[in-house]
C-alpha cells in the first residue's frame, strides 16, 4: 500500500473514530439560537437524538432540593502551563489531555476522577430559584472506568480572578481553525501556568443530580455537582468574555421528577 493510501485511510478513521474522544467537538454545526439553536438539535444530526428526546437533560433550574449526607469532595488541583486553551465556535475552553495520573483530580467518597478539560458559559446555564448567575465554569471529570462529572462552579462580580485573568490575556479572539478529527488547533502559551483551584470556592457545599452535558450530543449520564457558593471575577472579566459570547447557555431543561440532593 502506498504512503498516500496508507495517509488516506488513516485520515478517514482518525475522522470516524473522533467523536469518542473527549476533545473532539462536532462535525455537524449547532447555534444557540435560530435554525441550528436548542430548540432543532436533534434535527440536526441523530447523533444529537438524545438533545430534544432525552429525559435527563441538563441544564435545570433548582427550585427544591432534599438535604442529605453527601460525601465530601476533595478536588487535587495543580499548577500547570497552559497549554491546551481553545476557542471552539460556543466557548473559551482549557483541554487536559494528559490527565491521567498527572494530579488535578477530584475525589467523591472512594472514587476518583480525573479532570479533562474545563469552559464557560454566560450567563450561568444553571439557575437557582429561578436567577442565573454572571458566569459559570464547568470543569469536567472522567473516571477510569468512563463515568462523567460536571462541576459548575458559578461566577459572580465582585474581585478580579487572577486564574481567569490569565486565560483572558491569551484567549483566541475567533474560533480556533477546524482539524480534520473535527477538534480545534489548541494554543500553547509559553510561561503560563495556571490552577484550576481559582475556580473553585473554599465551601463545597453542594447539589447533585444525575443529568447531560449541555450541548450536542447531549450525552445523559452525567453527575453533576452546581457549588452553592459562588466565586468572585470582576464586571471587566465578565465583559471580555460577553463581547465573544453574548449568550453561550442552553435553555433550562425540564426536570422530569428527577431528585436533586443538597449536602449538608
Amino acid at each position: 500500500m502506498t504512503r498516500v493510501r496508507i495517509a488516506s485511510v488513516l485520515l478517514v478513521l482518525s475522522a470516524a473514530l473522533a467523536p469518542l474522544s473527549s476533545q473532539a467537538q462536532w462535525k455537524t454545526h449547532w447555534d444557540y439560537e435560530g435554525p441550528r439553536g436548542a430548540d432543532h438539535w436533534t434535527e440536526l444530526d441523530p447523533d444529537y437524538a438524545a438533545c430534544n428526546l432525552g429525559k435527563e437533560q441538563s441544564p435545570i433550574d433548582i427550585q427544591s432540593a432534599e438535604k442529605e449526607e453527601l460525601p465530601p469532595l476533595q478536588f487535587d488541583f495543580k499548577s500547570r502551563p497552559l497549554k491546551y486553551l481553545v476557542n471552539n465556535g460556543h466557548t473559551i475552553r482549557v483541554n487536559y489531555h494528559d490527565a491521567a495520573g498527572a494530579g488535578d483530580r477530584l475525589t467523591i467518597g472512594d472514587k476518583t476522577y480525573q479532570l479533562t478539560q474545563f469552559h464557560f458559559h454566560h450567563p450561568s446555564e444553571e439557575y437557582i430559584h429561578g436567577k442565573p448567575y454572571d458566569m459559570v465554569a464547568h470543569l469536567m471529570f472522567q473516571s477510569s472506568d468512563g463515568k462523567v462529572v460536571g462541576v459548575a462552579a458559578l461566577l459572580k462580580t465582585g474581585r478580579s480572578n487572577p486564574t481567569i485573568q490569565r486565560i483572558w490575556e491569551h484567549m483566541p479572539k475567533t474560533e480556533s481553525k477546524v482539524l480534520a478529527d473535527f477538534s480545534h488547533q489548541e494554543e500553547e502559551v509559553a510561561g503560563v501556568e495556571i490552577n484550576p483551584a481559582g475556580l473553585v470556592p473554599h465551601d463545597l457545599a453542594y447539589y447533585t443530580y444525575m443529568g447531560s452535558v449541555t450541548a450536542p450530543p447531549c450525552t445523559e449520564g452525567v453527575k453533576w455537582l452546581v457549588l452553592k457558593t459562588a466565586v468572585e471575577m470582576s464586571a471587566k472579566q465578565i465583559h471580555a468574555f460577553a463581547v465573544l459570547y453574548p449568550n453561550d447557555t442552553r435553555p433550562v431543561q425540564p426536570v422530569n421528577g428527577r431528585v436533586v440532593k443538597e449536602s449538608q
